[in-house]
């Protein structure tokens, strides 16, 4: 017979047991909750919008969307892995530029040469533009291209320690850069004026509103995919490995992981979800130039995520979504006054709800059950992020008053 365990042992067993059971239970809850957001969503974007709005408003719905998919990344890279991207607007341009070549080129026909470059340039096509033709390896670089460029840059980058508000300015003058290049070859570019004028997306005719209302399905199925992709990286071990890189990176690679390889994966994965979001963009507004690829844009999708929640799930889609509109909304009404408008909400978000507009739903729980507040941080892995809660291993962010950090708590602490 075994000796009984002595009753320090048995109580740090009673208290492993009761952590894993809670930790089971919030798991649990987030999924269920996380699987009802999804079926509401599903249901807003597929049965009520297409049934209330016109073809307009849908339409303008759909390029809503595919900003809240540079979001979603955003969300992924800043939110949970701490890095500043001031620069999507470079992968949003290259997912949109490629998709823009391949129209150009479906619209003039096998062989045929775009408008703008008869009327640019020299009336050939170059031969880096050839391979677009193929819808295959369109779609195929859409992806890639971003995520090459995204991999190279961010290992370049990370492997050397660069961090914070130097990795912030240095994908900012990337931006900038980006633009500067697209207006300078007008022959392929289009310059200023961007690539615009599409007839037809692989074979449909663009202005069939039949075929308009298949673009906003698309947009929407798209971007609930991924959603539940950085759902599932959120709960992972990955997700775990992000998180503990944001809080105490030195403290991870004493643990014998590599840093630099866990931000460029989040930094890749931000990088594709905003290329395939450039890519829709194009057949569904019917135009992509420098004005859409430069540092105000990127900032205008930065400043989306942080209102609506930047450590939450659904808080840069609904943060992008709603300010998107916004812009839309009072620049009607408001043509020159907009910027401002835009500038004193983000003040406002920042100096009083760091976490967002999602965090209003954790403030008013914990406001109205003061006595449900939970005694220990809650990791952020365990967090149901689904119900909009900000993530958090700081204590007090998480609404526990006068409790100090505990460094078992953390996910870093976890990883051992």
């Amino acid at each position: 017979m075994s000796a009984p365990l002595a009753p320090e042992r048995q109580t740090a067993s009673a208290t492993g047991r009761a952590t894993a059971g809670m930790r089971a239970r919030l798991l649990a809850g987030g999924r269920s909750r996380t699987l009802g957001g999804f079926a509401i969503a599903a249901a807003l974007l597929f049965g009520v919008a297409p049934a209330v709005l016109s073809d307009f408003r849908l339409n303008l719905l759909a390029k809503f969307l595919c900003l809240a998919m540079v979001a979603v990344g955003i969300g992924l890279a800043w939110g949970r892995g701490g890095m500043l991207t001031l620069g999507q607007g470079v992968y949003f341009g290259l997912g949109g530029y490629l998709m823009a070549m391949h129209l150009k080129l479906a619209d003039a026909g096998p062989g045929g040469v775009p408008d703008f470059m008869l009327l640019y340039g020299d009336g050939t096509v170059p031969g880096w533009w050839e391979p677009f033709r193929s819808p295959v390896v369109t779609i195929i670089a859409i992806v890639a291209v971003p995520v090459l460029v995204a991999t190279g840059l961010g290992w370049a980058v990370f492997s050397r320690r660069v961090r914070g508000a130097y990795f912030a300015i240095l994908s900012q003058a990337l931006a900038a850069a980006f633009a500067i290049l697209l207006i300078g070859q007008q022959k392929v570019t289009g310059g200023t004026n961007g690539l615009n004028g599409f007839r037809s997306f692989f074979g449909f005719d663009l202005a069939d509103p039949v075929n308009k209302r298949m673009l906003f399905f698309i947009a929407a199925g798209t971007l609930l995919v991924m959603v539940a992709v950085v759902r599932l990286l959120m709960v992972s071990r990955f997700g775990e490995l992000l998180v503990a890189v944001r809080d105490q990176e030195n403290r991870v690679r004493f643990l014998g992981y590599d840093p630099a390889l866990v931000k460029v994966v989040a930094y890749a994965v931000a990088a594709a979800f905003a290329g395939i979001g450039g890519a829709l963009f194009v057949p569904i507004v019917g135009i992509i130039s420098p004005a859409d690829v430069g540092v105000v844009p990127s900032i205008a999708f930065l400043v989306g995520v942080a209102i609506g929640g930047r450590a939450t799930l659904l808080g840069p889609v609904l943060g992008a979504i709603a300010v998107s509109w916004a812009q839309t909304s009072l620049s009607e009404s408001f043509p020159s006054m907009w910027i401002y408008f835009q500038g004193a909400l983000f003040i406002l978000v920042v100096a009083f709800l760091p976490g967002g507009l999602a965090s209003l739903g954790g403030a008013w729980r914990r406001r109205r059950s003061p006595a449900a507040e939970p005694t220990i941080p809650v990791a952020p892995d365990d967090d149901p992020v689904a119900a909009g809660l900000a993530v958090s291993a700081d204590p007090a962010e998480a609404g526990v008053a006068g409790a100090q950090p505990d460094p078992s708590a953390t996910t870093a602490g976890r990883l051992t």
